[in-house]
């Protein structure tokens, strides 16, 4: 893998992003179970909604997750491949 400047500062970035324990297990968690809404990661996390939404926008800025609305709901997913490689190699899943 021949990897310029460039690649390793937008791995940095991810890792940066990912370097808060709730925003690691919203990422993993989302690439374990798919798509899922801010009130489901509220429960599973007991995180308030305003406090997963802090995090989610971090994500989002980072290149990380993106939102799909359907109806009034938004549903979040993993988009970036480079994010779920460093989770898989950091929890030991192919």
């Amino acid at each position: 893998m021949d990897m310029n400047l460039e690649d390793y500062e937008e791995t940095a970035e991810i890792i940066k992003a990912l370097g808060h324990p709730i925003r690691l297990c919203i990422t993993k968690g989302l690439i374990e179970n798919g798509r899922c809404n801010v009130s489901y990661m509220e429960e599973c996390l007991a995180v308030s909604q305003s406090g997963v939404s802090q995090h989610l926008s971090k994500l989002k800025n980072a290149g990380i997750v993106k939102g799909v609305r359907t109806g009034n709901e938004i549903y979040y997913e993993v988009v970036s491949e480079r994010a779920q490689n460093i989770i898989r190699a950091l929890y030991g899943e192919q």
